[in-house]
Parts: structure tokens; sequence; C-alpha cells
């Protein structure tokens, strides 16, 4: 079943469809990590609505859109933001809001969903205090 609320989450960031996120100590980054499934046929589609306009979104340090090789429908997203604010303020963009009006009839699941909170990596950097 798919709602607003949910596609806001995978398009936009996958919060936590539904679930308030723990708290988090300031300056620390923010990640998500989710699966949707699309309606049969429809993943490329929805993969190219996903990754356009993804230029304008202040705070987004990594966004990646992947197939799931396993499912001919499923696609996961990653994504790393500088904070929770600045995911919040995403679902803002007006790139945005036109891909949620845009993918969310494409959409028949949401699943696997979780919140993380980023330490580093490849072109994320070190956190403060982490040489």
């Amino acid at each position: 079943m798919t709602s607003r609320r949910g596609f806001l989450a995978g398009a936009a960031g996958l919060a936590t469809l539904g679930l308030g996120p723990p708290a988090r100590a300031e300056g620390t980054m923010y990640g998500l990590i989710g699966k949707m499934t699309a309606y049969a046929g429809k993943r490329d589609e929805l993969t190219a609505i996903l990754l356009e306009g993804l230029g304008r979104m202040p705070g987004c340090l990594s966004y990646v859109v992947a197939h799931d090789p396993q499912d001919a429908d499923a696609i996961w997203v990653t994504e790393v933001w500088t904070d929770e604010a600045a995911h919040r303020a995403s679902l803002q963009v007006p790139e945005v809001k036109t891909a949620i009006q845009k993918g969310l009839p494409l959409i028949a699941d949401f699943s696997d969903a979780i919140t993380t909170t980023p330490v580093g990596g490849v072109g994320l950097g070190a956190p403060a205090g982490h040489g």
C-alpha cells in the first residue's frame, strides 16, 4: 500500500515510513536506506524520476538509486544528508515535489526502510573529532 507520506520517504528521503527517527546529536549526519517496488514493468520509469533534478537538494551528501538484481521491480535508495533538517527541507524543493507527484502512481510498495547515522566514507569525509 502506497501513501503520500510513503512516497515522500522513498523519493525525497526514505525517512522511516511513519516511524519517528531517534534523536540525533547536533552535527551528526543523517542517513536513509530503503527499498521501493514499482508496479510491474515500471521500474525504469520510476528510476528516471528518482534521478531527475538531484542537483537541487542542499545538504545532500550522497543519493544513490540502485536496481535490485534479484527483483525486476525493486529499487534501493541510499541517502546521506548533512543532518536531518536538511533532509526535511529537501521535501520543499520544487523538483522534489514534482518527483513525488510523478512517481507516486508507479510505486506498488515500500519496505525495508531504515534510518542510519553515517560516520564517514568515500566522499563524506570524517566526522568532527575523527582524524
